[in-house]
């Protein structure tokens, strides 16, 4: 004869089924890591091509020239930030629709959507604001704006997914308010917050919650 459940576990399973209602699961950790990696093999490939230091913000020659702004440069650099994009968001899709179809759950459905909105909000504006930066010059400061909207989007869409999301998004802020302090170092900070923070915590919420 079947054991009944226990209110306590009744109760966690009521628990569960909302969760699973009011919030997007599937998000894989594998995704956040193939997303740094790629994050990194860009950084690698700056640093290489553009002939960077580590420790000195040598980024003003190649950004400046006769006091304006290197298009070459320019281009280069947003060639290399948009293939990495895209390179993330594809594997992203692949991990994450994978996850679901394990899972059983919609890859677009209510909560995915929900979860996209909050997060586009704070990137569209984080995107303009970046190009107003450097349409007026202060390429300097696109680093830092980039890290801090970045994480603004993590933890306004924490709320329509997993909560350790939150804790990747505060670390993306601070970060991007440590490297406003420190002009010329952004490609390293970059790599930092989009690459070896992304390795880590993919990492770890795939130990988490899919092993």
């Amino acid at each position: 004869m079947k054991e009944t459940s226990t209110p306590l576990e009744t109760l966690h399973e009521i628990r569960n089924m909302m969760e699973k209602s009011s919030r997007f699961l599937s998000l894989s950790g594998l995704s956040g890591v193939f997303a740094g990696i790629f994050a990194l093999i860009g950084a690698v490939v700056a640093f290489v091509r553009l002939n960077f230091s580590l420790w000195e913000p040598s980024y003003y020659s190649y950004a400046y020239s006769n006091g304006r702004l290197n298009r070459e440069f320019i281009q280069f650099i947003l060639t290399d930030a948009l293939l990495v994009l895209a390179g993330a968001l594809a594997a992203g899709y692949f991990f994450t629709a994978r996850k679901a179809k394990k899972q059983g759950q919609s890859m677009w459905g209510l909560t995915a959507r929900r979860l996209l909105m909050s997060m586009l909000v704070p990137l569209v504006a984080g995107g303009l604001f970046c190009l107003a930066l450097i349409y007026h010059g202060s390429f300097g400061f696109v680093a830092p704006a980039t890290l801090i909207f970045y994480g603004l989007a993590l933890l306004n869409g924490s709320k329509y997914t997993l909560h350790d999301v939150r804790y990747l998004g505060i670390t993306e802020i601070g970060l991007g308010v440590l490297s406003s302090f420190f002009i010329g170092y952004g490609l390293l900070f970059w790599a930092l917050g989009f690459g070896i923070m992304h390795i880590l915590y993919g990492t770890l919420m795939y130990y988490k919650y899919e092993r």
